[in-house]
């Protein structure tokens, strides 16, 4: 199973948010964007996604930026990737023309077993974990940046 690029750049982008140190300045949007050389809109949406599903809280203004939330820090990769993707078939077989075999086929339940197992192998993980030595270090260092 491939993660689309939506997903991996919000996942990319909560990885970063969970490194932030106490008495940093939070990064914006934009300084997200330009640590994973991204465009600026692409990791917008994402950050749109992240607030909206209660993972990340952006403040505007003098001293605003992007925070994880709680729920972020602790919430499963497993229901995060979920959420991002979504709840579609790893294969389409109800598209315009539909499948032939759609009736009698057992590659699609096949596939949709290989899909939750692929989740239940995320559900244990958490954003902490993501950004454990030596991912959190790194990530870090991508924008080591004087305060504003």
């Amino acid at each position: 199973m491939r993660l689309t690029k939506f997903t991996d750049l919000a996942l990319r982008s909560v990885m970063r948010l969970a490194v932030v140190r106490d008495g940093d300045d939070p990064l914006t949007t934009r300084e997200v964007a330009e640590v994973m050389s991204v465009p600026y809109t692409h990791v917008a949406k994402a950050i749109t996604r992240l607030q909206h599903l209660g993972v990340v809280e952006a403040r505007r203004g003098r001293g605003g930026g992007l925070a994880l939330t709680e729920l972020g820090r602790r919430a499963s990769v497993g229901w995060l990737v979920r959420e991002l993707e979504g709840d579609g078939e790893v294969v389409a077989c109800e598209d315009d023309p539909p499948c032939p075999l759609r009736a009698a086929c057992r590659l699609r339940g096949a596939l949709r077993n290989a899909q939750e197992a692929f989740y239940a192998a995320l559900d244990p993980l958490t954003v902490a974990d993501l950004v454990a030595s030596p991912t959190g270090p790194v990530l870090i260092g991508l924008t080591d940046r004087p305060s504003r």
